[in-house]
């Protein structure tokens, strides 16, 4: 029995369509530091930990926030899971293999570069490499697995 955990092959595009402008939107937004106001909610908060001289900590609760961040966070690995887990057009064997190759590929390099972080970066520094670790994974391995996906098209057209 051979179990296919894939999406659909348009997933992909819709995902494309949603990653590029939540990646560049989430760029600016940490470049500028942008959080516009009318995103600014109540939110639950499951351990909350009030910076006040009392060192107040509350297990339940809410907090105002801007949601900006949560938003974009989640498009962006809602959609880099559409890209990197969607069917090609042709998905065979060689193409699965290319993608459990590139997954392991990208998980090594990830935490490569987070024991060279837990090495060399430290302080507030150290919780943006933690940030940025949430989705490098994944950009990873869409990078590769498109970059040996177009190697063997550029193969296969260079046979013809």
């Amino acid at each position: 029995m051979k179990l296919n955990f894939l999406f659909p092959n348009e997933f992909k595009k819709i995902g494309w369509i949603i990653l590029i402008p939540s990646a560049i939107i989430g760029l600016v937004t940490l470049i500028y530091n942008y959080e516009p106001t009318f995103l600014d909610f109540n939110v639950p908060a499951i351990f909350i930990d009030k910076f006040s001289l009392s060192d107040e900590k509350q297990l339940f609760g809410t907090v105002s926030n801007n949601i900006l961040n949560e938003i974009l966070g989640i498009l962006i690995i809602i959609s880099s899971l559409l890209v990197a887990f969607s069917k090609e057009n042709v998905e065979d064997e060689y193409i699965s293999k290319i993608r459990l190759e590139s997954l392991v590929w990208a998980v090594y390099f990830n935490y490569g570069i987070l024991i060279f972080s837990f090495l060399l970066i430290y302080d507030f520094s150290f919780l943006w490499v933690m940030i940025f670790n949430m989705f490098t994974v994944l950009l990873f391995f869409i990078i590769r697995f498109n970059w040996q996906i177009s190697k063997l098209k550029i193969s296969a057209y260079h046979e013809e």
